[in-house]
């Protein structure tokens, strides 16, 4: 059996036991190692899916301003792109803030985005060490899925907001479990099988558009949606809402520090 396992919040989970296993051989007899996924569906890992579908060359997380704008300084700076936010809001002296919205091919093609946020990229660097680390929202919903199914190990880890569960992140790794268990040979875990039952629940066996209303109803009232409505950007939960939007499954290379293809 393989493991499968939600963990609500980066605090419950030790940065070296995420995405940890003994190694499956594939046809080939390539090794396969577990993985973990992060989720900030609002907004960060949905910004970073969108950056990279835009054309940027790769997306570099920071836990601090401070070091956001240090890189910036000693970059190249036409090549690069500062972006960020903080309590949901841009960053003063920012090129962008953490808008799926603002991330075109005109304003990050061909770019490296720099990229410090307040829950998402905590979470990024939280999980380095594992083995694989992708990038998930429900934008790239079915790539993930598809990558997830062939490792022999699966964390996904959830950034919450500020420290607390947020019910977007939880949906969204249930959607996952929901996806990944419908074949045989996983063992999720406790969380693993509440956040199933969770997005079950949502999702009430719809799909297409009357899916995607009732997600975005449920993020509405969650408090990453909540948050993002009382600062007047509603609309990226529209945006973070439009499941399988793009074929692409970004990852993180903790080698490298950056986020690719």
């Amino acid at each position: 059996m393989r493991p499968l396992r939600v963990h609500f919040l980066p605090e419950l989970v030790a940065p070296e036991d995420l995405g940890t296993s003994s190694l499956l051989f594939d046809s080939r007899q390539r090794a396969i190692p577990g993985g973990c996924v992060v989720i900030d569906v609002l907004r960060a890992t949905t910004t970073i899916v969108a950056a990279v579908a835009a054309g940027a060359r790769r997306v570099v997380p920071f836990l601090s301003i401070e070091a956001a704008l240090e890189a910036h300084r000693v970059a190249a700076r036409k090549a690069c792109v500062l972006a960020g936010e903080r309590g949901g809001r841009p960053i003063d002296g920012f090129d962008l803030g953490n808008s799926p919205a603002e991330y075109t091919p005109a304003t990050v093609g061909g770019r490296t985005v720099l990229l410090t946020t307040t829950n998402g990229t905590k979470a990024l660097l939280h999980a380095r060490s594992a083995g694989q680390v992708i990038i998930g929202a429900f934008v790239n919903f079915s790539a993930v899925c598809a990558a997830a199914a062939d490792l022999t190990h699966v964390d996904l880890l959830c950034a919450g907001t500020d420290g607390q569960i947020t019910r977007e992140d939880v949906l969204f790794a249930g959607a996952v479990v929901a996806r990944l268990t419908e074949s045989p040979g996983w063992q999720p875990n406790d969380a693993a099988t509440v956040a199933r039952d969770a997005w079950l629940h949502v999702a009430g066996g719809q799909n297409g558009d009357a899916l995607r209303t009732r997600l975005v109803a449920a993020m509405r009232s969650s408090r990453g949606g909540l948050n993002l409505i009382e600062i007047g950007m509603a609309s990226d939960i529209e945006l973070a809402a439009e499941i399988d939007r793009y074929a692409i499954m970004p990852r993180y290379f903790a080698d490298r520090g950056e986020i690719t293809l």
